[in-house]
Parts: C-alpha cells; sequence; structure tokens
C-alpha cells in the first residue's frame, strides 16, 4: 500500500508514532513520511518564487521568504532579480546543505540569462548565502524578533502560514507587520484543507486533542483556521487585505455532523473554501 493509499486515520497514527522514533528529519524525508514542500526542485521553486514576486516587481529590495522548509533556493533567485538582503525564516533547520543543490539551483538560472553569484569556490551553505547577502534563521517568531521594524520590502510563503501555531498566529502577523516598510507586500498562498489527503478530516477533533503536543509536534500540523478567521487576524495586525484568488469545493467530502462542534457551526460556504492567495499591505 503506497502512503496515498492509506486512509487518513491510518496517516494519524504512523506519524504520531513515527515522530517519536529518534531519527532526524532527513532520515524520514528520504522515505518520503515526512517532508517540507518540493522546493529542491529549481524549476519548482523558481516558479513558486516568481508566482510571487510578480505581484511585488520591484528591483533592489529586501526580501523575506517564510518558512522556506527543504532548500533555501529563493536566496538565489531573489539576488537573481535584484535584493540587496534577503532573510529565511523557519522553526528549525530543515534547508538542504549540499552545495552541489545550490549549483544546479545556480545554473538554472543563468540558462534563463539570470545574473548569479559564482558558487564554484563556495565550500558550504553559509558561503553560498553570504553570497547572496542571505542570512538563514530557524527559531520562528523569536527570528523574527530580530529583523529591525520597517525594513523589508517583500515577504513572502507557500503553504506556509496554515502551519503556525493557533496560539503564535497573531504575534507572528505583528511582527510581520512591524517589520514591513509603508510600501512593502507581502504575498502568501495558504492551503485550508487537512494535510493527510486534502479533506477536512483535521476538523472532527477538538480543539484540546489538536492543539496539544501530541497531535503538533506529529508532523501534519495546521492550525484549522477558517477563511474569515484568518482575514480577520491579517486586519487585526494592521495590514490591508486583497484576495488574489480564492478556491472551493463544490461540495463537502464528509457531513458536518462528523466534524467537532466548533467547525460543525461554521458554514458550508466557509467549510467549502479550501485554499486562497492573498496580498497584505500596511493599512
Amino acid at each position: 500500500m503506497t502512503i496515498n493509499k492509506i486512509p487518513w486515520w491510518g496517516k494519524i497514527a504512523a506519524k504520531v508514532i513515527l515522530s517519536r522514533v529518534p531519527f532526524g528529519y532527513r532520515f524520514w524525508k528520504a522515505l518520503r513520511l515526512f517532508q517540507h514542500g518540493a522546493m529542491e526542485r529549481p524549476a519548482y521553486a523558481y516558479e513558486i518564487f516568481m508566482r510571487h514576486f510578480k505581484r511585488f516587481g520591484r528591483p533592489e529590495f529586501v526580501g523575506l521568504e517564510l518558512g522556506p522548509g527543504d532548500s533555501l533556493f529563493s536566496a538565489l533567485i531573489a539576488s537573481a532579480t535584484g535584493s540587496t538582503s534577503y532573510y529565511l525564516v523557519d522553526m528549525a533547520y530543515y534547508a538542504q546543505q549540499q552545495p552541489r543543490a545550490y549549483l544546479r539551483m545556480a545554473q538554472y538560472l543563468k540558462e534563463k540569462g539570470m545574473k548569479t553569484p559564482d558558487l564554484q569556490n563556495t565550500s558550504g551553505l553559509e558561503e553560498i548565502l553570504d553570497s547572496c547577502g542571505a542570512t538563514y534563521k530557524t527559531a520562528g517568531l523569536e527570528s523574527l524578533r530580530e529583523i529591525p521594524t520597517n525594513s523589508v520590502d517583500f515577504i513572502w510563503s507557500q503553504a506556509v502560514l496554515e502551519h503556525v501555531k493557533r496560539a503564535d498566529f497573531s504575534g507572528l502577523m505583528k511582527e510581520l507587520r512591524r517589520i514591513i516598510r509603508q510600501d512593502g507586500l507581502c504575498s502568501h498562498r495558504i492551503d485550508l484543507r487537512d494535510h493527510l489527503g486534502g479533506g477536512i478530516n483535521h476538523l472532527r477533533f477538538s480543539e484540546k486533542i489538536w492543539e496539544s503536543d501530541f497531535i503538533s509536534c506529529s508532523g501534519f500540523y495546521t492550525n484549522r483556521m477558517p477563511y474569515s478567521e484568518m482575514l480577520s487576524c491579517f486586519k487585526t495586525a494592521g495590514f490591508g487585505v486583497e484576495i488574489v484568488s480564492l478556491d472551493r469545493r463544490d461540495a463537502l467530502p464528509i457531513s458536518k455532523k462528523k466534524l467537532d462542534q466548533k467547525f460543525r457551526n461554521l458554514t458550508e460556504e466557509e467549510l467549502c473554501v479550501q485554499g486562497f492567495d492573498v496580498l497584505l499591505r500596511p493599512a
């Protein structure tokens, strides 16, 4: 049975157990059981970065990627598009460290006629980042607090905000608002589906169970914030909100009766929102 054919409850059981076995992230990633995105592929990394960057589109900028996951390729792409300084902020050290991966990304950019730093003589990830004017920070919210106020022009993330713990979400948005310049832009793609197969099975659980360490530290946690609640948090933090795209299901994949009471009270229209692209500007 492949991982995609395992039922949602089987994936929960497997990940809860395996996340407590003392092997590092790279071991589980190699087995495709835990993986933070697909940004280790140069073409995909370029496509995703440019999708967000085209909404900003200004040269000579200070940028920040929230939750880069398995690769820091966006540092190279940002440098090639005009960044003067660039931050990559994550919750822990997940990034690929092998220089050859970044050489592949640099070669991909060169083939597109873009200027990239010379990485041939770099001996490790730190030197590669230095050549791009980039800094990798791995303490989450604490890392954001280290960034100067009104210092960043462009902030972006791809399927990251839904993974921020509910208790930290408001604080994170306040920090993004603090560091973004008045004429800056945030571009985010947010996936509201469960990360157990793309349904809404995560909404079956009570808040107490879902927010416990038992679940939140097991590799499939999302904060389960509904679309309207996220928009409210953005506005409360001081952002103006522009929805670029909104993806909806035609119908709910399971009966509302199977959901926890908190979500059972939401409208079907709200529950059918699968994901969205949003632009945030200082209000």
